[in-house]
């Protein structure tokens, strides 16, 4: 018989179990003689004192511990801080190389830290050995466990790659909607502004072909340049000062014999033009050269008018194009340092035709938050997923999303927030799983949660937290200012 330390029950370290003692711990109980016998002989017992580290995440796993004496704690670190997330004294629990059967296949490295909480004492296995004895003596089970990693995880590098077409897909087809509309505007004021322009070129030959003296043109020319000053500064009208302000100059128009003066009067009155300025030109070029006088300043208003337009046209392509290449980070470092609001913004912009009918955005940003070192691309794919989360949340009643901005103490936070359904109690403990999703079959892979999680935690040591209740659920997303 093996000798047994007086103290606490316990053997010394390097000591071996019987096969009677290796039986009765549940992973081995159902094992033969012979197979039980190679188990005793590469094994042996170790002992941990009190706050000791058993194995570190990372390292490579070299060897299976199975708990034999003393409390131990699983834990993982995240953005810096070691998390516990489990604590066990149950004899016979299991950790280290637990996947030491794809030996050669993948990299082996423990998936989590292990500390000893009291004084430990574990059995210890050298990895090669149980993943040669898994594979030899259990072949099918083997197969079967490699077919389910390897399947699963090419099953989520297919999904999320076909989940990022399709989300690229939609938000192109939104980018081609929203250019569309300005590009239209642009094609359609530079037609009617060729016409105006033709327009304004007969009028001056009218005006100019010897029935005004030299003075009264230079006049006219400088209340053409007026015009232009007055289309600039108009100030905006509500509907029924319009509607009142138009009533007015149509009767000017009419009083002095200037024929369909309704059809001129909504451009004068649109470019800030009152009847007491019309006034001026009457006494500038006289009554038989009023007419044209007047249709060609109109021209001049409708002209100035349409440039406006088609700058307003052109600078909306131009912001369009400018945030396409902020969420794509098109010509940009991954890594880089970053202002969240130009990347919450540029996602914003991107996925404006998916704003359902009947949703409100709000930002709520604080400016003083600073500039971060980041991965930019892949977080606009994080607020990507929980805009378009929230989104769904609010498709069928609408409501407001909020997003909202802050720093505390050395980390930074996005706070993504929706008036809808909210998440239930029971499932959000599971949100963050791979290919869950509470989405109907076919609409949702169950992969966009747990690709920002990823992003956000393992790649920028940040967290996100969630907390939820109908009406208010709200994803926070925090970030450290410098690197971890």
């Amino acid at each position: 018989m093996t000798e047994v330390d007086d103290r606490d029950g316990t053997r010394p370290t390097g000591d071996r179990l019987t096969a009677d003692e290796l039986r009765t711990l549940f992973l081995f109980e159902s094992l033969n003689d012979e197979q039980l016998a190679r188990i005793q002989e590469q094994g042996r017992v170790e002992r941990y004192a009190g706050g000791a580290v058993i194995c570190r995440e990372g390292e490579p796993a070299t060897c299976f511990y199975v708990l034999l004496h003393g409390t131990v704690a699983l834990s993982r670190l995240v953005h810096g801080d070691e998390v516990e997330f489990n604590r066990t004294e149950q004899r016979g629990v299991y950790t280290g190389a637990v996947q030491a059967y794809l030996a050669g296949r993948i990299d082996q490295v423990y998936a989590s830290s292990t500390h000893a909480v009291t004084d430990v004492e574990m059995f210890v296995l050298p990895a090669d050995v149980l993943g040669g004895a898994l594979r030899e003596w259990f072949p099918m089970a083997t197969h079967m466990l490699e077919g389910l990693f390897f399947g699963m995880r090419a099953t989520q590098t297919i999904i999320g790659e076909r989940e990022r077409l399709l989300a690229l897909g939609s938000l192109s087809a939104g980018l081609t909607h929203e250019l569309n509309n300005p590009a239209a505007a642009a094609v359609r004021a530079t037609a009617v502004l060729r016409e105006r322009v033709a327009g304004m070129r007969h009028k001056l030959a009218m005006i100019a072909d010897g029935r005004l003296d030299g003075t009264r043109l230079r006049r006219l020319v400088e209340l053409q340049e007026e015009a232009v000053k007055r289309v600039a500064t108009a100030p905006p009208l509500s509907p029924l000062a319009t509607a009142d302000a138009e009533d007015a100059l149509c009767d000017w128009l009419d009083d002095h014999d200037i024929t369909g003066g309704w059809e001129i009067a909504s451009t004068l009155v649109a470019g800030g033009v009152d009847a007491e300025w019309l006034d001026h030109i009457a006494g500038a070029v006289g009554g038989e050269n009023l007419e044209s006088a007047v249709r060609w300043l109109t021209y001049t208003v409708d002209t100035e008018q349409l440039m406006n337009e088609i700058d307003d046209a052109v600078t909306r392509v131009s912001s369009l194009v400018a945030a396409a290449k902020q969420y794509s980070q098109l010509d940009r470092a991954p890594h880089q340092t970053v202002d969240v609001h130009d990347l919450l913004n540029a996602t914003l912009t991107m996925m404006q035709a998916k704003v359902p009918q009947g949703v409100r955005v709000v930002k709520e940003y604080d400016h003083t938050v600073p500039s971060i070192p980041a991965y930019a691309a892949e977080l606009n794919q994080v607020w990507t997923n929980l805009i378009d989360n929230a989104f769904c949340a609010m498709r069928e009643d609408g409501g407001t999303l909020t997003v909202r901005t802050g720093h505390e103490a050395d980390r930074v936070f996005v706070e993504i927030g929706d008036t809808g359904h909210g998440i239930p109690p029971e499932v959000r403990p599971r949100i963050f799983e791979p290919f869950f999703t509470t989405k109907p079959v076919g609409e949702g892979t169950g992969l966009g949660l747990d690709i920002s999680y990823r992003i956000i935690v393992n790649k920028h040591h940040g967290d996100i937290q969630v907390e939820s209740v109908p009406g208010d659920t709200r994803f926070r997303v925090v970030l450290p200012v410098t690197e971890i």
